[in-house]
């Protein structure tokens, strides 16, 4: 297989070897859609995997496809969406599968769906939890370094400050600029916030399906300038689909800044685990 340059001239000892400690084991995220068990065999043996809850199918989906995939000996994250459950019997009835699968990590996020049940973010679900008692050893929340697509940016940034005594980590929502990324770690450690973060990155995706599910995830600046950037669009596509080599790259200062305390990538797959993994290998034969 033919390995493909990359530029990494400028990039010292330190930020490639950086870069490659975070690319050896990321987590990786999965839909619960019908490929999606297909798409899980390409994974490397006991990956680290998150599991999204799905509007369309409800969160018993994403808690039977977490014990599916922990059955099969991965290290599983479900996502508990507050706006997808519907009460805190559900709740109960969540964690309690959760506990008895023995699996002791989640991710909590508000959701985008119009209709909230009894809970109407983040923070109300984590302080149901919290209140209901629960065996969890690790609870991820979200950060978004580009602002969120409804909530506005005060609003937001208070919501994280918030759910800070809750939370063991936070992870990003995907963005393609490492500027933006960088600015956000910065602002989270002058305002005292040291849980921490793992980076949210496209895996390899048709642009098409990046810039549609980018939107409906809730990256805003990325998803716009791409659109109406169709020259820069273009030479994101390669055969595969896009691939985040540049993003990686421009993360690399930071990903070896101690203080940024970045903990690893977290890959948004699209379920398209195969090409993904291909690149991964790719980049870190790359790298010198």
């Amino acid at each position: 297989m033919t390995t493909r340059p990359i530029y990494t001239a400028h990039l010292t000892a330190q930020e490639i070897s950086s870069i490659r400690r975070i690319l050896e084991q990321p987590k990786y995220e999965l839909i619960p859609l019908k490929n999606v068990l297909e798409q899980a065999g390409h994974l490397p043996s006991g990956a680290t995997v998150s599991v999204t809850a799905s509007p369309n199918k409800g969160m018993m989906a994403t808690v039977d496809l977490s014990i599916e995939l922990q059955n099969r000996g991965f290290h599983v994250i479900p996502h508990i969406s507050a706006r997808l459950t519907r009460d805190r019997s559900e709740l109960r009835e969540i964690i309690d599968r959760l506990d008895a699968a023995d699996m002791r990590r989640v991710f909590v996020v508000g959701g985008d769906v119009t209709e909230a049940g009894e809970f109407f973010d983040g923070l109300a679900i984590l302080a149901a939890m919290e209140e209901m008692g629960h065996g969890f050893t690790e609870v991820g929340i979200p950060g978004y370094p580009e602002g969120h697509h409804i909530v506005d940016d005060a609003t937001i940034e208070k919501a994280v400050e918030d759910k800070v005594p809750f939370a063991s980590y936070i992870t990003t929502q995907m963005c393609f600029t490492p500027d933006a990324i960088s600015t956000w770690v910065q602002s989270l450690r002058s305002r005292g916030i040291d849980l921490g973060v793992f980076i949210g990155i496209p895996g390899v995706a048709e642009l098409k399906k990046l810039l549609t599910l980018s939107v409906r995830i809730g990256v805003g600046a990325s998803s716009r300038f791409l659109s109406h950037n169709k020259s820069l669009a273009g030479r994101l596509v390669r055969p595969g689909g896009y691939a985040p080599d540049d993003l990686v790259i421009g993360l690399a200062t930071l990903l070896a800044d101690s203080a940024a305390n970045v903990e690893g990538f977290h890959i948004y797959t699209f379920n398209q685990v195969e090409s993904t993994e291909q690149w991964r290998h790719e980049m870190l034969r790359a790298l010198p």
